[in-house]
């Protein structure tokens, strides 16, 4: 999505308002004509500013020839600042996912100093260990949700990863094939969870409208609905089946999650049949393979018996 900084980010003022997202001289230099294109083609439609402990967020509901989103940024003590970029369809899932972290962290206890050293590490920038997460992939955008804790206490970090190249998803750290991918985190502490939900529910509400209609009436790859995502747990992996679509057509991302792995891969709609009917191949010849297998288990356990009943008899 093409969007320029909004209003409030670069004037670091106002706390809610509408509209002006082109304007100002304040841009910075080294824009250029692509920056100036890019303020042209995107309107701000509203901002509203949070600030929790030491740091401010905004939340900007933004619009060009795509359709409306909304980008989230933090701002640190230091004036650092991270971004978030979530379609409208995509900031609604977000919102419910928040509901869910909320209620979580509303029934955990008070931590301990042995549950923080565990958990954290002694730093705030590499817990060990999630108290409770989530994961959702739209189309080349991948939004990690972690509820940690460190020594300065409990956080919600939400993580977005955006596909720079082929093999999404496939690696990191330059192994062969992995995508190029462009990363952004914020840090949400625990105790303005609820605050930052309701600001967005309100954003959405005031601003969401119907998607297709947003989109310019493009839908889901003509589709005006698609089937609902979910998930199964194997052992200590978790799979996550989401289906969406982009300008190329509809399609199954398939994500396998464990604590200290994410892997994906994209099934598009022509190949599904194929791979249903591979899978059930597959699962045919291996109960047969199994029932084989038991089978003469039971027979050379019959065999030792009776090997074992004639040396008695002798």
């Amino acid at each position: 999505m093409a969007d320029g900084d909004s209003g409030s980010e670069r004037g670091g003022g106002s706390s809610s308002g509408g509209g002006g997202g082109g304007g100002g001289g304040g841009g910075g230099g080294g824009g250029g004509f692509q920056h100036y294109q890019r303020d042209a083609e995107t309107q701000e439609l509203a901002s509203k500013r949070l600030d929790i402990q030491n740091k401010r967020f905004y939340l900007d509901v933004k619009q060009n020839a795509k359709g409306r989103f909304i980008k989230i940024a933090e701002v640190g003590a230091g004036g650092s600042k991270s971004r978030l970029t979530l379609s409208m369809s995509v900031a609604a899932e977000f919102r419910d996912y928040l509901g869910d972290f909320i209620e979580h962290y509303a029934q955990l206890g008070p931590s301990t100093p042995e549950q923080i050293a565990q958990s954290s590490g002694g730093d705030d920038t590499g817990p060990r260990r999630a108290l409770k997460s989530e994961f959702l992939v739209r189309e080349n955008r991948k939004y990690y949700l972690d509820l940690k804790e460190n020594q300065r206490g409990r956080f919600l970090r939400i993580r977005q990863t955006v596909n720079r190249g082929p093999g999404f998803g496939v690696g990191a750290g330059g192994i062969p094939g992995s995508g190029l991918q462009a990363g952004q985190t914020i840090a949400l502490p625990a105790q303005g969870l609820i605050e930052f939900r309701d600001a967005l529910a309100k954003l959405i509400d005031d601003y969401g409208g119907d998607e297709e209609e947003l989109a310019g009436g493009g839908g889901a790859g003509g589709y005006s609905e698609l089937p609902e995502g979910t998930s199964i747990m194997v052992d200590s992996k978790r799979f996550f089946f989401d289906v969406g679509s982009n300008k190329y057509g509809v399609f199954l991302r398939v994500s396998e999650v464990k604590p200290s792995y994410r892997n994906s891969i994209t099934i598009p709609f022509k190949a599904w049949g194929k791979f249903g009917g591979a899978f059930s191949r597959y699962a045919e010849e291996m109960k047969e393979i199994q029932e084989r297998h038991r089978d003469k288990m039971y027979e050379r356990r019959a065999g030792e018996e009776s090997e074992g009943d004639d040396v008695d008899d002798d």
